[in-house]
């Protein structure tokens, strides 16, 4: 059974007789890839599971989707050592038995990451299954890692990653390190402002897509006079709210095209 265990245990404690009807879907010949795609695509859209947990089901996927390569780069990012997400990342949204310090979950990384990738990772995950081309969506700005996926370069998105955030680490290395209540910098807050800011840094030095050196986001970084002390809930408070104040302050400093 893919979906709908709860229903079924409901109907096992069930002693009336009444009639009703109950939508039933087979699925004639899936395979357990087939059985993760439909879970994830039901549970995403509509039920309250651990989205972490979910994209971690999309890599038994067997075509390509948006969502199983924003979930590949994250293994990797994860796993390299020298990477500033180095065992930061909770990959099923719990932490990780025999771990300390993972400040963020997989499902806050990879919602970074999917934007850049598609604007309809649906249609994507379709195409990828029929084993169709992807449109390259040149008109759309945003979409920064759209070219490596199309091309399969994890790789590239890899790179990209570790570069902009060893940027960050290497700015502030006091608070991307410390795991002290209140720092924002390495938590869901942090990693938001930053992500939102990596397409105006990364568009700053390029419009096709190439690999950004630590070096030129560096520069940038340079510019902001934010001390590791002020990434607080008090100057940035939890929500929307504070991840789109340090977007604002980020692009007030480096004075970068947003557009």
């Amino acid at each position: 059974m893919i979906d709908g265990q709860h229903r079924i245990e409901g109907l096992k404690s069930f002693n009336q007789e009444v009639a009703f009807d109950l939508n039933i879907v087979f699925f004639v010949g899936a395979d357990l890839a087939d059985e993760a795609t439909v879970f994830g695509t039901v549970n995403l859209a509509q039920t309250k599971v651990n989205k972490s947990l979910v994209y971690d089901l999309f890599d038994l996927a067997e075509g390509r989707s948006p969502e199983k390569k924003c979930h590949s780069v994250v293994v990797v990012l994860d796993r390299i050592e020298g990477s500033p997400f180095f065992h930061k990342i909770k990959r099923l949204g719990v932490a990780t038995p025999g771990r300390t310090g993972e400040t963020l979950s997989q499902a806050t990384v990879v919602g970074g990451l999917l934007p850049y990738v598609s604007s309809d990772p649906v249609a994507d995950r379709d195409i990828g299954k029929r084993g169709g081309k992807w449109p390259s969506r040149a008109g759309d700005y945003k979409l920064i890692f759209r070219e490596f996926f199309k091309k399969n370069e994890d790789e590239s998105i890899v790179e990209v990653m570790i570069n902009y955030f060893g940027a960050v680490k290497r700015r502030w290395p006091k608070a991307w390190e410390s795991t002290r209540t209140g720092n924002i910098l390495n938590r869901t807050n942090g990693y938001k402002g930053f992500m939102r800011f990596l397409r105006p840094a990364y568009r700053h030095y390029t419009t096709s897509s190439e690999i950004v050196s630590e070096d030129e986001f560096y520069e940038l970084f340079r510019k902001v006079k934010i001390r590791d002390a002020d990434f607080n809930r008090d100057n940035y408070l939890p929500g929307t709210s504070g991840a789109t104040k340090l977007y604002n302050d980020l692009v007030a400093a480096t004075n970068v095209a947003t557009n």
